[in-house]
């Protein structure tokens, strides 16, 4: 029997928030180990647990997993939220990229100079390059690949409610997709995860953002 899947990573969203929305939709049970100190991730490096030196790491089935993508991909596959052929899975992929390169801009803000510029550049990108083609994707379907529940459908669930943080009207002009985001918020494991005291992250605060720095012994701001 494969023990608890184990996270490795700040005790923040980041790029391991789309996993932990993802095994809470698979109805995984995960414990997590947190980075608080330079010498934790010293550790993980001399004990060759990170193939290219990168958090996120998830240990799942006898595997220490990097490389977000491949991780989502893998829990994807293994509970069935990644469509049921090649072409399924071929969409669900451009999706699933397209979510991620959005929901980078907003996670590297904390550690970004000239946060109000990138703040304008994301709100045009989604309004004008991202959002309407997920509005056209969910004009008729229920879900945005293959009539079912997928992983790409969990990303925009966490990507819109990440944009709306920022920009609270953001999906004013976008009724599908507010029509989605509505039907996904009730599926249970959802409704438990958005509840307060979930394994959710909020959003990033000067800890979080001390402690990143701390740890991979960097300065701020990025460019």
């Amino acid at each position: 029997m494969a023990g608890k899947v184990v996270l490795h990573y700040f005790n923040g969203r980041g790029k391991m928030e789309s996993i932990r929305w993802l095994l809470t939709v698979a109805e995984v049970e995960f414990d997590e180990v947190y980075l608080n100190t330079r010498e934790q991730y010293e550790k993980l490096l001399s004990d060759g647990a990170l193939m290219f030196q990168q958090v996120p790491l998830v240990e799942i089935d006898g595997m220490k997993l990097v490389q977000t993508k491949a991780i989502l991909n893998y829990i994807a596959e293994k509970y069935n939220l990644h469509g049921k052929d090649l072409k399924d899975r071929v969409m669900i992929n451009m999706y699933s990229e397209g979510l991620i390169d959005l929901m980078e801009m907003i996670m590297i803000l904390p550690f970004s100079a000239d946060v109000k510029s990138k703040l304008d550049n994301i709100q045009t990108k989604a309004k004008e390059r991202y959002l309407p083609v997920f509005e056209k994707a969910l004009s008729g379907p229920i879900y945005l690949v293959g009539g079912k529940l997928s992983f790409a459908d969990v990303e925009l669930l966490e990507c819109t409610l990440m944009l709306e943080e920022k920009f609270p009207a953001i999906l004013a002009d976008f009724p599908n997709i507010k029509a989605f985001q509505g039907r996904m918020t009730q599926i249970p494991a959802i409704s438990r995860f958005l509840q307060p005291g979930s394994k959710r992250k909020p959003q990033p605060d000067e800890t979080y953002v001390k402690t990143v720095m701390e740890v991979f012994d960097v300065k701020l701001p990025f460019p």
